[in-house]
């Protein structure tokens, strides 16, 4: 069973930055898994922000893009989120989830884990 535990949100002003974590455990030997951050505001639909495969390649959201950073420590399971740049609408509960993909994975290829969130609060 993958766990994920987000950390590093905050409140900042407009124009800061802030570095999420997510960190992972319960992975299955031979299994990969793709990480994916997302986040959540009042009134806004679920929204993806930035995601990272198991082959290091990375994906933005346009509204990201140039500000956001994805990266990974194999090492210690972990995936973070380096945020700049920080603006209002960045305002929202972020969370890490993780999709287990490849024939390594057996039966859990395709289970989606989620961690609780880290919420971040740009004022402006």
């Amino acid at each position: 069973q993958v766990r994920l535990v987000e950390s590093g949100g905050g409140s900042v002003q407009a124009g800061g930055s802030l570095r999420l974590s997510c960190v992972a455990s319960g992975y299955s030997t031979g299994c990969k898994y793709d990480i994916m951050w997302y986040r959540e505001s009042t009134g806004k639909d679920d929204e993806f922000v930035s995601m990272i495969d198991s082959d290091g390649v990375t994906t933005y959201a346009d509204s990201v893009k140039d500000r956001f950073t994805i990266s990974q420590d194999n090492a210690k399971n972990t995936v973070y989120l380096q945020m700049s740049s920080l603006k209002a609408d960045d305002t929202a509960m972020y969370t890490c989830r993780s999709i287990s993909r490849g024939s390594g994975c057996g039966a859990a290829v395709g289970r989606v884990a989620w961690g609780q969130g880290t919420q971040v609060t740009v004022s402006s």
